[in-house]
């Protein structure tokens, strides 16, 4: 009579454990690219709300001096002692790494367009702008020609 007790394996072979390493590298090679687009849409998100509040500080100029002369992004390199001054990057209010210079494109005494150009890694979305009328335009393809205005806007 064979006396002999058999024993109960404990573990994980080797095949199971390079199917699950496999299955979990498939799941970040999709999972990713999704993340970095994610972020890149949060950093423009953040770029456009702080050229909202870069226009909002471009109308409280107007208001005090009746011109849209007068303010500057991070200080005025002119010379010319700026009414107030903005944040020159995104976002401003820290919590990250910079992703936008914020900028006034152009500026007289009753227009202006503020431009958020991104850098670093940001650098593949496009140039955001707002000018004096309220329009919205994205450099969408990042090919430094802005869409004709209503095409494509921010919130696409």
């Amino acid at each position: 009579m064979n006396t002999r007790i058999k024993q109960r394996q404990h573990g994980f072979t080797l095949m199971e454990l390079m199917i699950a390493i496999v299955i979990i590298g498939i799941l970040a090679a999709v999972a990713y690219p999704g993340y970095q687009n994610q972020i890149r849409r949060a950093r423009r998100a953040d770029a456009q709300g702080d050229l909202m509040a870069f226009a909002a500080a471009m109308e409280r100029n107007f208001s005090a001096t009746s011109t849209y002369l007068g303010l500057a992004a991070g200080g005025n390199p002119t010379g010319v002692p700026a009414l107030t001054t903005f944040p020159p990057t995104s976002p401003t209010a820290g919590g990250g790494p910079v992703a936008y210079n914020l900028t006034i494109q152009a500026a007289t005494a009753t227009t202006y367009t503020l431009r958020a150009v991104p850098i670093g890694p940001q650098a593949v979305d496009g140039m955001l702008e707002l000018t004096s009328a309220g329009v919205r335009r994205w450099d969408r393809n990042n090919d430094a020609v802005f869409a004709n205005p209503g095409e494509i806007t921010w919130d696409q």
